[in-house]
């Protein structure tokens, strides 16, 4: 999938664990990792909202988008 997720480096940047980030936004640390892995296929407003609020960013900081074709073999 080309849409990529950009929450373990926020996590890292403001030294936040999984289990308190999930806490703190209301889902289940599974479903953290469900994001973080971009196993995905749906993020509500309210969910990405309460992302924004916890880390303090933008949908931007959290999103990006890469064509599949131009991604190196390491997926990044």
């Amino acid at each position: 999938m080309a849409i990529r997720i950009h929450i373990d480096r926020l996590l890292v940047e403001r030294s936040m664990s999984v289990g308190d980030f999930a806490s703190a936004i209301g889902i289940t640390p599974t479903n953290v990792a469900v994001l973080k892995n971009g196993r995905a296929r749906a993020l509500r407003f309210t969910t990405l909202d309460a992302i924004c609020r916890v880390l303090e960013c933008q949908p931007g900081d959290i999103l990006s988008w890469a064509d599949d074709q131009t991604l190196t073999d390491d997926g990044s």
